[in-house]
């Protein structure tokens, strides 16, 4: 790599982009700081180990336009700041044009890994992984069954036009459309369906996921953990609430508590995504809805394995209560709830053995 001198205001030179050549304009200074080594996460909100790796999955051995090193910074760039096309253009002095057709192609690209990086556990000890992991999150053995923590995540977009439009106001009178996402006991995601408007309560968005429709996960006898918008079920997806207020007994204060501990791991991945990504995240999104919050969970599975993680900033959303869900539940999870409830009284907690936010137990990529 080529680096300028210190005394130096501007400078010129080839570098290796890939095992491409390139004669890069090192007179941007983005880029005089991404060749000279110096840290990416001010600029592009990702750790050098976690660029490389992206690079990696993206194996773009491009030798035409801007080569795929270049390209991918700027999409980065764009996505760390949140800022415009015209802004974007004038720090790594582009077209605006370029800067546009960049954006939209790494995007796509992007999302196009996401299965080598959004996945459910592959092997039986990828699964012992995520269920030892689960118990320990909950300070109880009688979680070690539990698999996933699902939850809906709203992401702010510009309210649409037309009559529709209202349909994508939440409950805080803001347009927004949804991530629903399961994260393993580390906060990676592992499964993601994003898309429905906002106004749409998290058990229907649900009932119309491939999670739910295909029950291809959890194996028998797992579960997975819900907040109180969900309802209690046993099939087709096994998901276990928490017991409603008022709690009837000290047995159901305890098991919330538990459930609390491992459940609350995949509101800590959402604040991960949101506080590395703050700058799309706090606006209003007006292009590629989908794919843009689809690239940022797949750009997160990549900094946690690469060992990059960052503390959440954001508060936890509340927590829906359902809506009319209570003779489902009734009839299919509630039995299970109780007989885990009864464990947890039964059996003594237990303590975790180590971080599982900082130590990965398994493989991803």
């Amino acid at each position: 790599r080529l680096c300028p001198n210190s005394g130096s205001a501007s400078f010129e030179g080839l570098v290796y982009v890939g095992r491409v050549l390139r004669r890069v304009n090192l007179k941007i200074p983005i880029l005089v700081r991404f060749f000279c080594d110096e840290d990416t996460k001010p600029d592009f909100r990702l750790s050098r180990e976690s660029l490389a790796r992206l690079l990696h999955l993206l194996n773009q051995d491009r030798r035409h336009g801007w080569g795929a090193t270049i390209e991918t910074l700027v999409f980065l760039f764009w996505l760390a700041s949140g800022t415009s096309y015209r802004v974007v253009s004038r720090v790594f002095g582009m077209p605006r044009s370029t800067v546009h057709s960049i954006v939209h192609r790494v995007t796509e690209e992007v999302v196009d890994i996401r299965h080598q990086v959004i996945h459910l556990p592959k092997t039986e000890e990828d699964l012992n992984s995520v269920s030892r992991g689960f118990a320990g999150l909950a300070h109880h053995r009688a979680f070690v069954k539990a698999v996933g923590a699902i939850d809906g995540c709203h992401i702010r977009i510009k309210c649409p036009s037309g009559p529709d439009g209202q349909c994508y106001r939440n409950r805080k009178l803001f347009p927004s459309i949804i991530l629903q996402a399961v994260s393993d006991h580390q906060g990676r995601f592992i499964d993601t369906y994003v898309g429905w408007p906002g106004s749409v309560h998290d058990s229907r968005v649900l009932r119309h996921s491939p999670l739910y429709r295909q029950s291809v996960y959890p194996p028998p006898g797992h579960f997975i953990l819900a907040d109180g918008g969900y309802p209690c079920l046993q099939q087709p997806l096994p998901l276990i609430t928490p017991y409603k207020r008022p709690l009837q007994g000290v047995g159901a204060q305890r098991f919330n508590n538990h459930h609390s501990k491992a459940r609350s791991i995949i509101e800590r991945a959402f604040g991960m995504m949101k506080t590395r990504f703050r700058s799309i995240f706090l606006q209003a999104l007006e292009v590629h809805h989908t794919f843009v919050i689809t690239a940022c969970a797949i750009l997160h599975n990549i900094c946690l394995g690469a060992g990059d993680v960052i503390a959440p900033e954001n508060e936890a959303e509340v927590a829906e209560e359902d809506e009319g869900e209570a003779g489902l539940e009734a009839v299919s999870g509630a039995l299970w709830r109780d007989q885990l409830s009864a464990e947890v009284s039964a059996l003594e907690e237990i303590l975790p053995d180590h971080d599982y936010l900082q130590v990965s137990k398994y493989n991803y990529f």
